[in-house]
């Protein structure tokens, strides 16, 4: 019978069947080095920690249709993400193939696992998952490649109880309905974008200036990867994608809480752009109310 392996995101899907089609060589010769149809990778690309759920798994998924349009309000991600995902897991959910779920503990790959139980919850005999610690996708593709190949045996059966209670904790999550999810002690709480904002402008007013990083006056300026990964350490409670981040900055910019630096986009694209806090967020200002719809500012892309 058909094996479907589900994982969140297109480079932890490569290591998959990497993994997939060397264990596959090892039994049948080179010669044989592919992962065959009895065995299929799908990477769920969409993002569930940002932007509206409700109506997502209904029927004719006018859910997607939402998310689309908030995919193409931040930009950097591909007009059909949503779409894409929603067909797959339709395809999934109709055929009679075993299922297994790889997942870390991060609030992406979280929700992709709840989003599956719930999809499937009518045949969990099908169900089956791998835990993975975050450490076993990290590094080269290669190296992730052999640790996923070693965790192969370790696909196990989900239990229906746990099926039951994942499901409902999805359709708590799309009736939430936050703008953000975030994810801490087992449970996920909604968000909003205000708390994020707020976290992005205490890291850029606690940010030390060095050589590298400031500018003329002595303001601490952060690279664009560089701020994601310190939200996740502030305490967002989800690893924040950069078109969120770049996203937010823009509306923070418009806002006039931030300043953007273009002077390196043209040469490394949106991963170089860089922020600083203003002067009225270093002294302690109160905010203005941010502008609701997405600030439409000229930047380097």
């Amino acid at each position: 019978m058909t094996t479907i392996h589900l994982i969140h995101g297109e480079p932890a899907a490569a290591a998959l069947r990497q993994a997939l089609e060397a264990r596959e060589a090892s039994r049948r010769g080179a010669a044989a080095a592919t992962a065959g149809p009895a065995e299929r990778v799908i990477a769920l690309a969409d993002d569930l920690t940002v932007g509206p759920l409700r109506d997502i798994d209904e029927a004719g998924d006018p859910g997607a249709t939402q998310r689309a349009a908030f995919w193409q309000r931040l930009g950097g991600v591909p007009e059909t993400l949503a779409q894409d995902d929603c067909a797959a897991l339709a395809a999934v959910a109709s055929s009679d193939a075993h299922v297994v779920v790889w997942h870390t503990h991060d609030a992406a790959d979280q929700l992709a696992l709840r989003r599956v139980c719930y999809r499937l919850r009518n045949a969990p005999q099908r169900l089956n998952e791998v835990r993975l610690a975050a450490e076993e996708l990290a590094g080269s593709p290669d190296a992730a490649a052999l640790r996923l190949q070693e965790r192969l045996p370790d696909a196990a059966p989900i239990s229906v109880l746990r099926i039951t209670r994942l499901a409902l904790e999805w359709q708590e999550a799309k009736f939430a309905n936050g703008e953000t999810r975030r994810w801490r002690d087992n449970t996920f709480t909604s968000g909003t974008w205000a708390d994020l904002d707020a976290l992005i402008l205490e890291i850029l007013g606690a940010a030390r200036p060095t050589s590298a990083t400031a500018d003329a006056a002595g303001a601490p300026w952060l690279a664009c990867d560089t701020l994601g990964a310190a939200l996740v350490r502030g305490g967002a409670g989800f690893t924040v994608g950069e078109p969120a981040v770049l996203w937010r900055l823009r509306e923070l910019a418009a806002a006039g809480e931030l300043r953007l630096r273009e002077d390196m986009c043209a040469a490394r694209a949106s991963a170089t752009e860089t922020v600083t806090a203003t002067t009225a967020h270093r002294s302690g200002a109160a905010r203005p109310a941010l502008p609701h719809a997405a600030a439409h500012l000229s930047l380097s892309r």
